[in-house]
């Protein structure tokens, strides 16, 4: 860090350390439950499936019902965190994610696993994870640290899958996947206090880019810009290639004859690399071009797919696959939220971040549902990885290539800044 970035004051000028520290730590809790949860939701794929006599498709294509309502209700919640806030929006998606976590602990049937792992737990990750938490952080720092802002809840975060899966994975052997449930349902119950800290955000006035700043100029914007466009269809391959791993890793290592926990602490493994990882991109996102880092790290990911399914698997290659996948994994985050605000401004980060969530989740729901349907149809996930692996190369390239100058609305604003200064 230079000499004038440490001059820099990390907090919002209306703001303490102390309260901008808490605030981003509610948010963080709040990511981190979240994420811990749902990314440790195949660990139940073979329990529950074998109980009450389900397909491993269908159990996938419940998580991939999941991930593409997730995707179509993030702009909703962003455009409402907008217009009215975080704090109420978070505290229905955390009561939504309790009674979710209920229902599929009672299910019998196929359409009740996709109902309450599938729907509602789709419609909690939009009003709880990372959407809401970058625009509480974006909120309580300043503008030259926003990406290391980010990258610090992404960070914080991830903590939620280092604890969540092996808690989840010992409950279920020692007790039952049903058991494992409900102890989700107690930290679904924690993330309320946590959205009601974070959401204290609301209360900090955001800098304006104009006064012709509205919702429809914002998406009229985002729709002409085309690095955006090209940053919002690189995010699909993100969530193709993430949720593929969470929801069929566990079942590939079942197929290969590793001891179910390893596939625990493979997640477990990704959750701390996580930490590492979102830190490392938001602050590296502060110093170099935000738009390399992401193009590197989805060229990165796809060489790390290719080898780790050509090798042969080893507690040591997965464990090792682990950790590079977890390095790469939410530090995206930091990288394409503070894009967005650097082209675009604040005012409605929530909303665009959310659209361009939208094409993550598309390619999530694929990455969930295809992955079971090719293991159903030919017994392996050998076509499945190597989609994967292809068409993360080719996203890693678009991605080095697109354009991130801002918008002429914020560059006037920035010239009107200095000229004022």
């Amino acid at each position: 860090m230079s000499a004038s970035q440490a001059r820099i004051p990390f907090h919002h000028p209306s703001l303490n350390m102390t309260q901008s520290v808490s605030i981003l730590a509610g948010a963080a809790v709040m990511l981190s439950l979240a994420m811990g949860m749902r990314q440790s939701l195949g660990l139940f794929m073979q329990p529950i499936t074998k109980d009450i006599g389900i397909s491993a498709a269908d159990f996938a294509f419940a998580l991939a019902v999941q991930n593409i309502v997730w995707g179509i209700a993030q702009p909703f919640s962003g455009a409402l965190v907008d217009r009215f806030g975080t704090r109420l929006i978070a505290l229905f998606g955390g009561v939504m994610y309790a009674g979710a976590l209920i229902l599929t602990a009672y299910a019998t049937a196929a359409w009740m696993v996709t109902l309450g792992s599938g729907v509602m737990i789709g419609v909690a990750l939009a009003c709880t994870t990372s959407g809401i938490a970058a625009k509480i952080a974006a909120k309580v720092v300043r503008p030259e640290r926003r990406s290391l802002a980010f990258g610090l809840v992404s960070a914080a975060g991830s903590i939620g899958t280092f604890f969540a899966a092996p808690l989840a994975q010992g409950v279920i052997q020692s007790s039952g996947w049903q058991m494992a449930m409900f102890v989700f349902v107690g930290l679904a119950a924690a993330m309320l206090p946590a959205a009601l800290m974070g959401g204290r955000a609301d209360a900090v006035p955001i800098e304006s880019h104009g006064s012709n700043e509205t919702m429809r100029t914002a998406l009229g914007e985002a729709a002409s810009h085309g690095g955006y466009i090209i940053m919002a269809s690189a995010f699909f391959v993100c969530g193709l290639q993430l949720v593929f791993l969470t929801t069929h890793l566990p079942t590939f290592l079942a197929d290969c004859g590793a001891d179910p926990m390893l596939s625990a602490q493979a997640l477990a493994v990704i959750g701390a690399f996580n930490v590492f990882g979102s830190w490392l991109f938001g602050w590296l996102g502060d110093r170099w071009h935000k738009h390399w880092l992401l193009g590197i790290i989805y060229l990165v990911r796809s060489a790390a797919i290719a080898l780790y399914f050509m090798l042969p698997v080893s507690q040591f290659s997965t464990l090792l696959f682990a950790a590079v996948m977890g390095t790469l994994w939410l530090g995206v985050i930091p990288l394409v939220n503070g894009l967005v605000a650097q082209i675009f401004g604040i005012r409605y980060l929530a909303t665009l971040t959310g659209i361009a969530f939208f094409s993550h989740q598309v390619g999530s729901f694929l990455g969930a549902w295809a992955g079971g349907v090719i293991y159903d149809a030919l017994g392996s996930y050998t076509l499945a990885w190597q989609l994967a692996a292809a068409i993360g190369a080719a996203a890693g390239i678009m991605q080095l290539f697109m354009n991130t100058t801002p918008t002429e609305r914020v560059l006037s604003a920035q010239r009107e800044a200095v000229a004022a200064e």
